[in-house]
């Protein structure tokens, strides 16, 4: 402190609050940039969604079936009989279907029709299935109905009203309309 008179002094510590410590203050911290996932181009080229040929095989899909079926019963409560169908289509309408076993049931084109095998990949337009001849089927959603099968339940989901990822799918709100013709 500079040489004051006394009289200063005491006048300063009468009036005004004086701080005995300095508080610096906190340094900011620089904001670190999170790593961003791999382009479309990158997961491509990594190859990343693709099924290896030797890992087509039904057998190997059908623990993940008894996980998706463990799921949908967890998720609907037990399917019990006196279970009503419209509230349990609502909810099979937002879970996730990897795991699956869905039949396409009809189909503009009569060449999807009867294919019935376990849900490997879901895109926004297109279902990855392997079938029981271990042969892996990509099925379009556009133009088709797929039924589901959950302990006696049979569910039908038309395609042209299901084209979204499953992650946007189990966010939205489905509405009520009418019947689709094929």
């Amino acid at each position: 402190m500079p040489k004051k008179k006394a009289e200063a002094i005491q006048d300063i510590l009468t009036r005004k609050a004086v701080v005995l410590e300095h508080y610096s203050q906190k340094k900011k911290k620089p904001k670190r940039k999170k790593p961003k996932g791999f382009t479309a181009k990158q997961r491509r080229e990594m190859r990343l969604f693709e099924i290896e040929p030797e890992q087509q095989r039904y057998a190997i899909f059908l623990p993940l079936h008894e996980l998706w079926k463990q799921y949908i019963r967890d998720l609907c409560h037990g399917l019990k009989p006196d279970a009503q169908p419209h509230m349990l289509q609502g909810k099979l309408l937002k879970a996730d279907l990897h795991g699956a076993i869905v039949t396409v049931t009809k189909s503009k084109c009569p060449s999807y029709v009867g294919i019935t095998g376990i849900i490997l990949q879901e895109f926004k337009h297109v279902f990855k299935i392997i079938t029981k001849e271990d042969k892996l089927k990509v099925v379009p959603k556009l133009n088709n109905v797929f039924s589901l099968e959950i302990d006696g339940f049979i569910s039908y989901i038309y395609g042209s009203k299901f084209q979204l990822r499953a992650s946007e799918r189990s966010a939205k709100k489905f509405k009520l309309k009418g019947t689709i013709d094929l």
